[in-house]
């Protein structure tokens, strides 16, 4: 049960921040305290009907003790203790300390592992599984790099998704997603496992990454296409070297070197800005041996196997019998939701084990 002390001081907190949006305070602090007040209310709200029927339990229990009433303080007690425990779970997961990453935008990168020309192919079918789970979100997807594949599909690409809570859905999806299937040049009938790693990054905003001028090392050089063959004649390409951390991030799709040069600092801030989350992250967790995924790049997480039609995500021990829903982006939600609700039930236990 969640100590009714740390239920007030939530619902105090929010009563404050009503107070003050209604005093004349700057524009500044009113965006502030308006971001808070969204976030707070349907917490305090659940709060307030958590202690009410808390409140209603109480007075049953006094009512057990009248003859008259006895037999309707029963009831009423059945009655809350199903009600009850729900109201405490829900309310629990509320005061889960969030993620302040969670509503970012992300950059999705996908490239070809282990596998040739098959993994290549697997790449572009992970990425349209991506974009489609992305449709029906109602989030925007918008293509940064791509290099593809030579029979297709994409040795590697990247790409920015925007819209409401995109890594909260996407965060779990980084890792090595590997597959079993026949592939199209394979005339024996044989099964091949080719892999492709997908890397998930919430979207930096200059604030949150210092990037000195003096700790980038920028080339330019001409843009080339498949086969070596000039896409244009000015040295419009870009490569950015980070030389603390040694992240490098070429860009060569746009015509501009400018836009170019754009597109390579969006990517790099990103990725310096997840390399210290996942530091801290790393630090944090150590004693949490129970999370979902460590999202370290390396961890294999999932197994699509066409000839059995399945999908297995290996961090839950779930499968899925239904593999075409899950790359047309349509049962995708299933697997991530089950994702989500693991982490939450492991983040849970890790208060309970802590209080």
């Amino acid at each position: 049960m969640i100590p009714e002390e740390r239920l007030q001081s939530v619902v105090a907190r929010f009563e404050a921040v009503q107070s003050e949006m209604n005093s004349d305070v700057p524009r500044d602090r009113f965006v502030a305290l308006s971001k808070e007040f969204s976030e707070l209310e349907p917490v305090a709200a659940a709060i307030g009907k958590l202690l009410s029927r808390r409140r209603e339990y109480a007075d049953a229990e006094q009512l057990l003790r009248v003859r008259d009433m006895a037999e309707m303080a029963k009831e009423e007690i059945a009655r809350l203790n199903e009600e009850l425990p729900k109201l405490e779970h829900d309310v629990q997961l509320m005061l889960l300390p969030k993620d302040a990453a969670d509503d970012r935008n992300v950059i999705l990168e996908v490239r070809a592992g282990t596998g040739g020309d098959e993994a290549a192919l697997f790449a572009g079918d992970l990425f349209r599984m991506y974009e489609r789970y992305a449709a029906g979100q109602g989030w925007k997807v918008e293509l940064i790099a791509a290099s593809e594949g030579e029979m297709g599909g994409y040795k590697e690409i990247i790409a920015g998704i925007s819209g409401a809570g995109v890594y909260a859905k996407l965060k779990f999806e980084s890792g090595v997603h590997r597959v079993q299937r026949v592939p199209v040049t394979e005339g024996g009938g044989r099964i091949h496992t080719s892999a492709a790693t997908v890397a998930v990054l919430p979207e930096a905003e200059e604030v949150d990454v210092d990037i000195e001028d003096k700790d980038l090392r920028i080339d330019v050089y001409r843009a080339s296409g498949a086969g070596g063959q000039h896409v244009n004649k000015t040295e419009s390409a870009v490569r950015i070297t980070h030389l603390p951390t040694g992240i490098v991030v070429a860009q060569q799709d746009e015509k501009s070197q400018h836009k170019n040069k754009a597109r390579a600092m969006q990517i790099l801030r990103a990725r310096i800005f997840d390399a210290e989350r996942e530091r801290i992250d790393r630090e944090r967790s150590a004693a949490r041996k129970g999370q979902v995924g460590s999202g370290d790049r390396s961890e294999r997480i999932r197994t699509y196997n066409f000839p059995q039609s399945r999908v297995t995500d290996h961090r839950i021990n779930l499968t899925l019998h239904k593999l075409d829903q899950v790359l047309e982006g349509e049962a995708l939600g299933e697997l991530i939701d089950a994702l989500i609700a693991e982490d939450q039930a492991a983040r849970l236990a890790a208060m309970g084990d802590e209080a």
